[in-house]
This record gives C-alpha cells, sequence and structure tokens, in this order.
C-alpha cells in the first residue's frame, strides 16, 4: 500500500515538474519575442502556474496520505457486513428449508399421532376389559366363599338345632316313660353291674 502511495506521488511530483519545465519553455519563447515587458508579465504567468501546481501537488499528497486509510476502512467495515448478511441470510435460508421439512411432515405426523392415539385407546379399553373381567371374577368368587360359608353355619346351625330337638324329644320321651318303679330298676341294674366287676 505505501509502494502505491509513493508511486503516486512521484507521478505527481513528476507532472508538476514537466508541467514547470513546459511552461517556464513556453514563456521563455514568449519572452523572447515580446520583449522585456512581456517577460515579467509571462513571468507573472508562470509563478501563478508554479503556485498553482504546489497546491496542487500538496493536496493530491495529502489525499493520497488520508484517504486510502479511511477507503481501507469502510472496504473492510462494508466486507464485514457483507459475511454477516451472508451469514444470516444463509441461517434464515436454513431455518426457511428446516420449517418448510416440518411443515411437510405435519400430515404425516398428526397421522402418526392419531393412529398412536388409537392404538393407546385400543389398549386401554382392552385393559379396562381385563380389569373388570378380573374384578368380576374375584366378586364371583367371594360371593361363592360367601355363601358357601352362609351355607356352612346354616348346615351348623341346623345340627344343632335337630340335636337339640331330639335331645328334648327324648327327654319328654324319657320322663313319660321313666317312671319311678322304672328309675329303681335302672339304678339296681347299674349297681349289679358295679359289683360283678372284678376291681
Amino acid at each position: 500500500m505505501r509502494n502505491a502511495r509513493r508511486v503516486v506521488l512521484a507521478g505527481s511530483v513528476g507532472l508538476l515538474l514537466l508541467l514547470m519545465m513546459l511552461f517556464a519553455a513556453a514563456a521563455g519563447a514568449r519572452a523572447a519575442e515580446e520583449g522585456a515587458n512581456a517577460a515579467t508579465e509571462h513571468f507573472s504567468e508562470l509563478f501563478k502556474w508554479i503556485n498553482f501546481a504546489i497546491v496542487v501537488a500538496l493536496v493530491v499528497w495529502v489525499f493520497a496520505k488520508k484517504l486510502p486509510p479511511v477507503f481501507r476502512n469502510n472496504a473492510e467495515s462494508i466486507g464485514r457486513e457483507i459475511t454477516k448478511a451472508t451469514a444470516a441470510k444463509a441461517e434464515a435460508d436454513r431455518q426457511l428449508r428446516e420449517a418448510e421439512t416440518k411443515l411437510a411432515n405435519l400430515q404425516k405426523e398428526v397421522a402418526a399421532l392419531r393412529e398412536e392415539a388409537k392404538r393407546e385407546a385400543a389398549a386401554e379399553v382392552e385393559r379396562i376389559r381385563a380389569a373388570t373381567l378380573g374384578d368380576e371374577q374375584k366378586i364371583a368368587a367371594a360371593g361363592k366363599a360367601e355363601m358357601e360359608a352362609a351355607e356352612r353355619t346354616a348346615r351348623q346351625e341346623l345340627k344343632e338345632l335337630a340335636a337339640k330337638l331330639a335331645v328334648d324329644g327324648a327327654e319328654s320321651l324319657l320322663a313319660k316313660q321313666l317312671t319311678p318303679a322304672a328309675q329303681e330298676s335302672l339304678i339296681n341294674n347299674f349297681v349289679k353291674t358295679l359289683e360283678a366287676r372284678p376291681n
């Protein structure tokens, strides 16, 4: 970059010198033609052109020194912004493609979710049916066991009642048939069997 500035500066100085030499040659030629008075005028005009050339050279030198870094910074800044914009556009394009893909697959996902929900609902119905059947069997078994227990209890109570009735009936029959003479005869027979036993 410095080499480019040096070349521009050297070119500007060379051009300025060339212009000065041309003006000097032109002024000398006129001065010879017009005389001494005219030479002073031409010298004054030449001096104006030299001053102008110096001002132009200074302006070119200032711009050659100050403007390239400004332009370079602007170019770098613009390059960075372009890079950022390119990256942002690439990211936006990626997100757009992703969204389009998701949108295209949305119907498939909805259909898959519906099928999954149907399968889960059928499985839940089957589970509830199995649980109900199991509960029904448990209730039936509990009812049967309760009925069997009630039947056993009723039979036991019936046996006890029959035994009580039999005892009561036998008691009343014995009370009717057992007269005092029969009682005495029974006692005597009992005593005899006791005496007949060996000790």
